[in-house]
């Protein structure tokens, strides 16, 4: 599994949050019908507030629809939006993205022109120690990227048995020593303290292996990000959804960081690609299925070298989108 690496865009707490490959996603989404745009992980606004400008040149002007959870992101994205030089409208709602669907019923809205995903974390959680997401910077073993969630990763690597956080590891982190370190943070419990946590992981990683690959705790604390704001399962949930809200036409582009995100989307689109799946020998289609979407990126992009230099949040980043069919 790829990951991207914690230290992102220098900025004060986050605000100078560099967006990934933001040149293609404004062709893609600023060319997309005329219509509303979804951002469903809105954070700053940096995707947004281009695409946003770029569809209110191109059609006069653009209306958005912008999720998050995070109530901070919100007043960042809240002041950027506020600052576009076009008429454009905005709908800000603080909520995880598998609430799309919901949302848009609230909004009246049954289809929408263009969503928008960029997957993971971003530099306003990762700079601010308070938020528990660095393991370079000391503050309370939190990771919720909303305050409001019962439980933060103190709850999980202080609750949890040890077979239980090594299932976790492995599968968020693709953690080859989950056991080692699933054991050796039980014995060592209770933790209040990214550092805390940080240094136990790194003991409990043979030697050798810690001097290669990055930071031993790089997995660890990816794993526990991922638990503890059901990350995936947020994501399976809204894929579908998303594509079934499109209108004819309209884009749905994703930004992954990792293979677990990616295989996610990579599957979700090939499904809504797929068209007929009957026998071959049938002299005619019995299932009555065609595809939703075509491919538009089907091999996933990655930024170029001059990108992926200057911003290290974008060497891990895949991009993938589809444009919806005629039903």
């Amino acid at each position: 599994m790829t990951q991207p690496p914690e230290r992102v865009a220098p900025g004060n707490g986050g605000a100078a949050h560099v967006p990934v490959m933001l040149g293609r996603v404004v062709d893609l989404l600023g060319d997309a019908p005329d219509g509303v745009y979804v951002d469903g992980t809105l954070g700053a606004a940096g995707h947004a507030a281009a695409v946003l400008a770029a569809r209110a040149s191109r059609y006069g002007s653009a209306t958005l629809v912008g999720l998050d959870r995070d109530p901070h992101a919100l007043e960042l994205a809240q002041a950027r939006l506020g600052g576009i030089d076009a008429p454009v409208s905005t709908h800000l709602v603080r909520t995880r993205f598998d609430a799309m669907g919901a949302v848009l019923d609230d909004l009246g809205l049954d289809r929408v022109a263009a969503i928008f995903l960029d997957l993971g974390i971003s530099s306003m959680h990762v700079d601010q120690a308070e938020r528990g997401f660095s393991y370079r910077q000391d503050g309370p073993l939190d990771m919720r990227m909303d305050p409001d969630l019962p439980t933060s990763a103190a709850d999980l690597v202080n609750d949890l048995d040890a077979r239980e956080l090594s299932r976790i590891l492995r599968r968020y982190g693709d953690e080859k020593f989950a056991d080692r370190i699933a054991r050796a943070v039980v014995a060592a419990r209770p933790f209040s303290r990214t550092t805390e946590l940080a240094e136990v992981v790194r003991d409990a990683i043979p030697a050798a292996a810690r001097r290669t690959g990055g930071h031993p705790a790089t997995r660890t604390f990816q794993a526990l990000r991922i638990a503890v704001n059901a990350e995936i399962e947020a994501l399976e949930s809204v894929l579908p959804v998303a594509v079934e809200r499109l209108a004819v036409g309209g884009i749905f582009a994703v930004l992954s960081y990792h293979s677990l995100e990616d295989r996610a989307v990579k599957r979700a689109f090939a499904e809504a690609a797929t068209g007929c799946v009957c026998p071959p020998n049938f002299p005619v289609c019995a299932c009555g299925r065609s595809p939703k979407v075509e491919h538009v990126i089907r091999r996933p992009e990655r930024p170029g070298t001059d990108e992926a230099a200057a911003n290290p949040r974008a060497t891990a980043a895949r991009l993938r989108a589809v444009r919806r069919l005629e039903s």
